[in-house]
């Protein structure tokens, strides 16, 4: 069931002025939860993904320079406007997909191009290999769809599996989202009321299960419970013959290491490479916007 999107402050209204809905979710764990998702514009469909710990606002700058496409970008559960479940169980990568999907198909997207960055990446992946049918391209942004042959996470990912320390850091002083700009290329591209634009959603203790649940969510061993889904993914995106992207933030202390092996993985895939960070969102928006535009016009889309 679809309905109206929760209202902003005003001050975080004038910075996201795109036309907002929700969709309350109909089937599986999550039913009756409700997704928060960005609906603006005509033409061909791109669906933007974000991850830990951002929300549909990190795509504003995109979407505002794909005027003449159909940009969908939902929150996650646990993030930006959506519901927000109160424990880390609740989290996983299928629950992830499985939510996502269901809204592409609520909506009934079809000639899809996926965007996605972070854990946008994987569960992109994930969405595909639930509805191939749908997808026409692909584009990733600093994230990861290939599983490591040895998983440990970053060293980011090590420190939210460290017990007390973890749940002191993530849910009483609100990392990550208090420190974006440290990831950045160019740290004043998340300060002052952007940064807060980050923090907002997340500006209770309570509802900041989500950003240590998707941070343990990233693979630490051979049997870590996330591996099934993501392996899967991975497998869809190997296969998949449309069209592929790679937009890359070099300077990311995270994830910027990873390009190469996907540039090896994915030989066919256009490739741009920034001097942005993690977010690159906030920094080279219109070079995303740029490589969603080829990718829509080598799947031949109108």
């Amino acid at each position: 069931m679809f309905g109206t999107a929760p209202e902003l402050p005003p001050w975080l209204a004038r910075m996201l002025p795109l036309p907002r809905r929700s969709y309350t979710l109909e089937r599986g764990e999550d039913r009756g939860r409700r997704l928060h998702f960005i609906d603006a514009g005509r033409g061909p469909v791109i669906v933007l993904l974000h991850g830990n710990p951002t929300w549909s606002f990190l795509w504003r700058g995109v979407i505002q320079r794909l005027g003449d496409m159909r940009c969908v970008a939902p929150d996650l559960l646990g993030f930006g406007l959506s519901d927000k479940p109160a424990h880390e169980r609740e989290h996983s990568v299928d629950r992830h997909a499985d939510a996502l999907a269901e809204l592409v198909t609520a909506l009934d997207l079809r000639d899809i191009v996926l965007v996605g960055q972070d854990w946008g990446g994987p569960l992109a992946a994930a969405v595909g290999a639930r509805l191939p049918e749908r997808i026409a391209g692909l584009v990733l942004a600093n994230t990861s769809v290939l599983v490591p042959r040895r998983p440990r996470g970053t060293w980011f990912h090590r420190l939210a599996r460290v017990p007390v320390l973890a749940e002191l850091l993530f849910h009483g002083l609100g990392l990550p989202q208090a420190v974006l700009g440290r990831v950045q290329g160019d740290r004043a591209s998340i300060a002052g009321q952007v940064a807060a634009a980050y923090r907002w959603p997340l500006r209770r203790r309570v509802d900041r299960a989500g950003p240590l649940a998707l941070a343990r969510m990233v693979a630490s061993s051979a049997e870590h419970p996330s591996l099934p889904a993501l392996r899967r993914g991975e497998a869809w995106v190997r296969g998949f013959t449309g069209p592929m992207a790679l937009v890359w933030g070099e300077r990311d202390p995270l994830l910027g290491g990873l390009l190469a092996r996907h540039v090896e993985a994915f030989p066919a895939a256009s490739v741009t490479r920034t001097r942005a960070g993690h977010f690159l969102q906030e920094e080279v928006p219109a070079s995303l916007a740029g490589a969603v535009r080829d990718v829509v016009a080598r799947a031949g889309l109108r």
